[in-house]
């Protein structure tokens, strides 16, 4: 897949990687069932985790065939989210302006919403992309 079509990128996989013992990186990679176990686990308790650097350029392929390209950027989106998603922003990037300063108010409607976010962004950003309708950004 060409660069400029991506959705995910490589250096953001890897640098989550670095906190892939809270599956940070397999999240952003459309692996939420495996993100919640190295969560719980550390990492497959550290052996997982270890594995998941030569995993990585394969599961980066598998996103960027997955999930659909757009006005959205996912990175942008991710990054909002682990580091602001409790206080909404990657909400309101999205255009979800009600959820996004409920999240504002209510710590990310009390850090539910947020581990939410978690499993399903990507989802949401290939729905926001793939439709026909123009967003404001």
């Amino acid at each position: 897949m060409h660069e400029e079509y991506a959705t995910h990128q490589k250096p953001i996989g890897y640098i989550l990687w670095i906190f892939g013992f809270t599956g940070s990186h397999r999240f952003y990679y459309g692996k939420p069932v495996s993100g919640t176990i190295y969560f719980l686990t550390l990492g497959l308790l550290g052996i997982g985790w270890l594995i998941d650097v030569f995993l990585i350029p394969g599961m980066d392929n598998e996103a960027n065939q997955r999930f659909a390209p757009g006005p959205y950027d996912y990175t942008v989106a991710w990054i909002l989210l682990t580091f602001l998603g409790i206080l909404g922003f990657h909400r309101m990037y999205q255009g979800k302006w009600i959820s996004g300063i409920l999240y504002l108010l209510t710590g990310g409607l009390f850090g539910l919403g947020y581990l939410y976010d978690f499993w399903t962004l990507n989802e949401q950003i290939s729905l926001l992309n793939s439709s026909s309708i123009p967003h404001i950004h």
